[in-house]
């Protein structure tokens, strides 16, 4: 464990470039072999938008990953923070309690709060309004969201006091893990089951896709299951009836087009249409 602690500390940006390339790469593959869904789409001109935002997400990251560095040094310094104010624990379940807490606050935290403030929910409302969901879809976030992530990250490297490597560790997790569950591959109901008891499995992920509540707002966890099972978030669903997109969106060629994407945060906000029977 203080191997790869030390590596994650010192990461190369090349190496999280790799990952995720790799990730996306080899889920789109897969995607190809044992796919969920068979869309009639044309896979590279759905992704284009969805790219394109991968990319701000990397450059708005990558221009505020100072920020991060000063608060995961000054946690450090200080010794402020949850997993610091614990005895002294073996160094990997201090690195498991940092990345458990950190993924609540910079990750489940951050996704419930938009979708209960209207204001917010219309920014996060761009990667719901995905009709065809696969691995691309996973970062599909309007430049204003990338910014209300970080910051609930940042807000987390404070709150739980992770050391840098720690919040390496899991930002690479929460790439991998991102494009695992939205990837369009069919796993078997009794693996997804088995495996969503404790992290966010594929087919727990696309029921909040779902177009339509109080699917939509259900299951938002990222790399861990608890949160969702803890605080009465977590719901099942047939995956055969999975229907993505948002109801009140219902346009999919405005739904993917990055023009209109980019404008979808400003329009007016508009309510549900309702409940679908559970």
């Amino acid at each position: 464990m203080e191997t790869i602690f030390n590596y994650f500390e010192t990461i190369p940006s090349a190496h999280r470039s790799l990952i995720l390339v790799g990730g996306i790469t080899f889920f789109w593959l897969l995607e190809g072999t044992i796919p969920l869904f068979k869309f009639d789409y044309k896979k590279w001109k759905h992704a284009f938008p969805n790219l394109f935002f991968t990319f701000t997400t990397i450059l708005i990251n990558f221009t505020l990953a100072f920020l991060l560095l000063r608060a995961a040094d000054w946690v450090q310094a200080n010794n402020f923070g949850l997993i610091n104010w614990i005895p002294k624990t073996p160094l990997w379940i201090y690195v498991v309690l940092g990345v458990l807490f950190l993924d609540f606050f910079g990750a489940y935290l951050a996704h419930f709060t938009e979708h209960k403030i209207a204001v917010l929910w219309k920014v996060h409302l761009v990667h719901h309004s995905d009709h065809k969901v696969d691995t691309t879809t996973a970062n599909r976030h309007h430049p204003l969201e990338s910014i209300i992530r970080f910051s609930f990250t940042l807000l987390g490297v404070f709150l739980v006091g992770t050391p840098i490597a720690i919040v390496m560790i899991y930002q690479s997790m929460s790439l991998i893990f991102t494009q695992f569950t939205h990837a369009n591959i069919k796993i078997s109901p009794k693996v997804d089951k088995l495996i969503s008891y404790f992290i966010v499995s594929p087919d727990m992920h696309k029921i909040h896709h779902h177009y339509k509540l109080p699917y939509t707002d259900s299951n938002y966890g990222n790399i861990f299951s608890i949160w969702d099972r803890i605080l009465g978030t977590y719901m099942e669903m047939d995956r055969e009836k999975i229907i993505y997109g948002v109801d009140t969106f219902p346009d999919e060629v405005k739904n993917s087009s990055l023009k209109e994407l980019l404008k979808q945060p400003f329009q007016e906000y508009k309510k549900p249409t309702g409940l679908e029977e559970i």
